[in-house]
């Protein structure tokens, strides 16, 4: 059996901080059924052009910078141990974030829901999780993701975020992997499709 998100996902949260030119330049256009700039949306408040207060004691996310999207110069080499190359792999091979050998590269909330998802198949109830969530859900080409992955990335302290843009048969994708820097390493904490409009945190597999 499987299981859906809570919650439908607004891309306006995704790109909360961003001004409007700088959100659509990294992001290209938004989805058809996104609100129109100004509009009011019913699952996130209008953007006041004031970062949001943060909880007591919580770490301020890192505001994905507003550049032009794709880059207009190569990208940089991929820096070991870096946010982007603890994302790589899960390009490099279909599925891996669904690999139990894979667990340790994750941390909360994306862990939780990724062990309930290993004891609803190991119970034999079905599966919870879609095998390819790394690349929204699209068919896997190699060939067309390879010449096509743009990733950008974006560090705040211990808290990073890695967006990822590709096209699939003429459809772009794009999603935001979010990690925490947990004794020294950066871990993946949630993955969320811009285009799809969910979150790995938001399913329940149980």
């Amino acid at each position: 059996m499987a299981c859906r998100p809570v919650l439908a996902l607004s891309t306006i949260c995704l790109l909360a901080g961003l001004s409007g030119t700088a959100a659509q330049g990294l992001f290209g256009a938004p989805p058809a059924n996104a609100p129109a700039e100004g509009a009011p949306s019913a699952s996130a408040p209008a953007d006041s052009g004031t970062p949001p207060a943060n909880a007591p004691g919580g770490a301020v996310e890192p505001a994905t910078p507003p550049v032009a999207w794709p880059p207009s110069e190569p990208a940089a080499p991929i820096q070991p141990g870096s946010p982007t190359a603890v994302v790589q792999p899960f390009y490099n091979q279909v599925g891996l974030e669904i690999d139990p050998a894979q667990r340790s590269h994750f941390t909360d909330p994306a862990k939780t829901v990724l062990d309930k998802s290993d004891a609803l198949r190991k119970s034999g109830q079905g599966e919870c999780l879609d095998p390819n969530m790394a690349l929204d859900n699209a068919d896997y080409d190699k060939d067309q993701i390879d010449k096509s992955l743009k990733t950008l990335e974006a560090i705040n302290g211990d808290q990073a975020k890695v967006i990822v843009a590709f096209v699939v048969a003429g459809n772009p994708h794009r999603l935001e992997w979010k990690l925490k820097k947990v004794d020294g390493d950066w871990k993946i904490s949630d993955l969320l499709s811009v285009t799809g409009e969910w979150a790995l945190s938001q399913y329940q597999c149980e």
